[in-house]
């Protein structure tokens, strides 16, 4: 068994204007001074990181990384949330989706997912030059439209989906492959690969691609009602980044998992600040222990009611006290006789 390693911080919902949330320093002291130990990194935030400096230069990137720990932090990941949802978009959502691109692509969704697949490029080799074994990214979506199964999907809709989608990524997963940096598909609504069998059916689809893997979150499954206790135990070998995010579902008899077109604080599924939902974070923990997972455990903060900063500052106590120190030795070593096998052969009657 591995102990996780953690807390640390998704900067994406925190970055913004004002000190000390404007630069990268500054934002990474405030982090420390927490007591979050590592930060994951988004890319798409200028102010965080010249993704494609980071690819072409290993002294940025030593620069860089010394900014970061400087202030007594790690850089955990990067990701490429933003950039990873371009790589495939429905024309229904093209205007939605054209704010995550530069102002010259908007309007051009074919520059635009050529643009997004030469960022997770940069990724995979900004990943590499940093040390970084694990990448966090969205899969984007061609069959959402398609989820609710009315009108009914025409034969065969859902299997060419999947092979457009896994197309797509292939050039980028051998990319990856070759940086040694694992792919981790945050399991999300809105994305193709939004369960455990839609992420089955993606990974065959990519021949069985070996850096094709998953972020756990368990917020995104509790709104969904799917057993996030048991996705471990299936899927515990793709595991290699987890979001630590709460989330509640509390349905009614005027709404449920659809939510109504209600905003988030009206839904039944809503994210919470850790320790404000209905997440077993203990089960959780002490599975990702009993699997061997060695990675991060990252605070992703979203909450439709309290602020940010007080969510950020509940935040790595909460992680700290659940990570479990593996242990190195059995509970009833004290009882041991010790390795006799004369002893077994008589206790086993041979």
């Amino acid at each position: 068994m591995k102990t996780i390693k953690g807390p640390a911080i998704f900067l994406a919902q925190f970055m913004g204007d004002e000190p000390p949330f404007d630069n990268l320093k500054t934002i990474c002291k405030w982090a420390a001074s927490l007591g979050y130990v590592g930060v994951q990194i988004p890319t798409w935030d200028t102010r965080c990181i010249d993704l494609k400096k980071a690819a072409e230069s290993k002294d940025y990137c030593d620069e860089w990384k010394g900014i970061i720990e400087s202030c007594g932090l790690q850089v955990t990941e990067l990701s490429t949330h933003l950039q990873g949802q371009l790589v495939a978009v429905h024309s229904a959502y093209d205007e939605l989706f054209d704010g995550f691109a530069p102002k010259e692509l908007r309007g051009n969704p074919k520059e635009r997912t050529e643009w997004a697949i030469e960022q997770l490029k940069y990724a995979a080799k900004a990943s590499q030059n940093l040390g970084l074994t694990a990448h966090a990214t969205f899969s984007g979506a061609l069959m959402w439209h398609t989820v609710y199964p009315w009108p009914q999907r025409p034969a065969g809709l859902v299997e060419d989906g999947f092979a457009a989608l896994a197309k797509r990524w292939l050039p980028i997963l051998n990319a990856f492959d070759k940086a040694g940096v694992d792919v981790c598909y945050e399991i999300h609504p809105g994305e193709d690969l939004h369960d455990g069998i839609t992420f089955e059916r993606f990974w065959e689809a990519t021949g069985k691609h070996e850096r094709c893997n998953l972020l756990y979150d368990p917020s995104h499954f509790v709104l969904q009602q799917l057993d996030y206790l048991q996705y471990i135990d299936f899927y515990h070998d793709f595991i290699k980044m987890f979001h630590v995010k709460d989330a509640e579902f509390n349905p009614t008899g005027k709404s449920g998992v659809y939510g109504g077109y209600q905003d988030w604080i009206d839904r039944p599924g809503r994210f919470r600040s850790l320790g404000d939902g209905q997440v077993d974070f203990k089960s959780i923990f002490s599975k990702l222990t009993q699997y061997g997972y060695e990675g991060w455990a990252v605070l992703e903060w979203e909450c439709c009611m309290k602020h940010p900063e007080q969510g950020a500052a509940e935040g790595a106590p909460f992680i700290k006290s659940h990570i479990i120190r593996a242990t190195d030795k059995t509970f009833d070593d004290f009882a041991s006789t010790g390795k006799d096998q004369k002893l077994n052969k008589r206790i086993l009657g041979i």
